[in-house]
C-alpha cells in the first residue's frame, strides 16, 4: 500500500462574471490544482487569480488545457489536425506557465480537459502532438492522464514524467472508462462514496464498476472536478478517509 497519493481538482473555470465551482473553499484540501486556461473556461482575471490561490495554499500548479469551445465546456469532440493540437495545446499551457512564474511560482504538470482528455487519451496520433507541445515548452513537465492512455505512452517516450490518474467522483465502466456524464449514476455527488473510491484506489489499487465488476486503477494522483456538485466537500471527506487510513497526501510533483 503506498503511503502518499496526490489529490487534484480541476479548477479556475469561472468566466467572467460567471462564476464556476468553489475555488477557494476547495483549495485547502488539495495537493495539486489544474487550471483551465482559457479555451473551454477561464479568463486571464480568473487565471492569475486561481494561480494565487493555488500558491498561497500550498499547491502545486497545473495546465488544464482543452478543446477552444466556451459554449460547450470543452466536452464536444472536435476534429483538429495533429498540428493543430499541438498549438491550441503550447499556446494555453504557454500562457498559465507565464502566469504563474510572474505570481512566483512554477507550473509543475499539464492535464488535458474534457473531450480533450478522452481524444489524447485514446488516439495515438493525438496522444504524441499533446506530448510533444509539453515537451517543446518544458521538458521538466509531468503530464496527467488515464491508465494506459495514449498521452501517457507519448510522454514517456519522449522523456516526460507521467502520472497515471485516478477519479474519487466519476464511476466507471467494466472496460475501465470513465461513464458517459449523460448517462444515469455517472457522477459520485455524496462525499462518502467519493472517499470510499478514493481509498480504494490508494489502497487497493481498483474500482468497483457500474456493474459491480472490479476494475484495476493503479494512480498516482486522484481527481475531484471542480465543477461537482458540493466539491469541497467531496474534497474534504476524501482527504480525511484518505489520512485516515494512513495515506499522506500530497502533490505528486513535489
Amino acid at each position: 500500500m503506498p503511503d502518499r497519493i496526490d489529490l487534484n481538482a480541476d479548477v479556475g473555470e469561472s468566466l467572467g462574471p460567471w462564476p464556476m465551482g468553489a475555488d477557494e473553499a476547495l483549495m485547502p484540501f488539495l495537493s495539486s490544482a489544474n487550471i483551465a486556461c482559457g479555451f473551454h473556461a477561464g479568463d486571464p482575471l480568473t487565471i492569475r487569480r486561481t494561480v494565487r490561490l493555488a500558491l498561497d495554499a500550498g499547491v502545486a500548479v497545473g495546465a488544464h488545457p482543452g478543446f477552444p469551445d466556451l459554449l460547450e465546456f470543452g466536452r464536444r469532440a472536435m476534429s483538429i489536425t495533429s498540428r493543430e493540437l499541438e498549438a491550441v495545446v503550447l499556446y494555453q499551457v504557454a500562457a498559465l506557465a507565464g502566469i504563474a512564474r510572474a505570481e512566483g511560482g512554477r507550473l509543475v504538470h499539464v492535464k488535458a480537459h474534457g473531450a480533450l482528455y478522452h481524444h489524447v487519451s485514446s488516439d495515438a496520433a493525438a496522444g504524441l502532438a499533446f506530448a510533444t507541445a509539453v515537451a517543446r515548452l518544458d521538458s521538466g513537465l509531468a503530464i496527467v492522464g488515464p491508465p494506459g492512455s495514449a498521452v501517457l505512452e507519448a510522454a514517456t517516450e519522449l522523456g516526460l514524467r507521467s502520472l497515471v490518474e485516478g477519479f474519487a467522483d466519476r464511476s466507471y465502466e467494466p472496460s475501465g472508462r470513465l461513464r458517459a456524464r449523460d448517462l444515469p449514476g455517472a457522477l459520485h455527488e455524496e462525499p462518502e462514496m467519493a472517499a470510499a473510491q478514493a481509498v480504494s484506489i490508494a489502497r487497493e489499487g481498483r474500482v468497483t464498476a457500474v456493474d459491480g465488476s472490479v476494475v484495476p486503477v493503479a494512480a498516482d494522483t486522484i481527481c475531484i472536478h471542480g465543477d461537482t456538485p458540493g466539491a469541497p466537500a467531496i474534497a474534504s471527506a476524501v482527504r480525511r478517509a484518505l489520512e485516515a487510513v494512513g495515506i499522506e497526501v500530497r502533490s505528486a510533483c513535489a
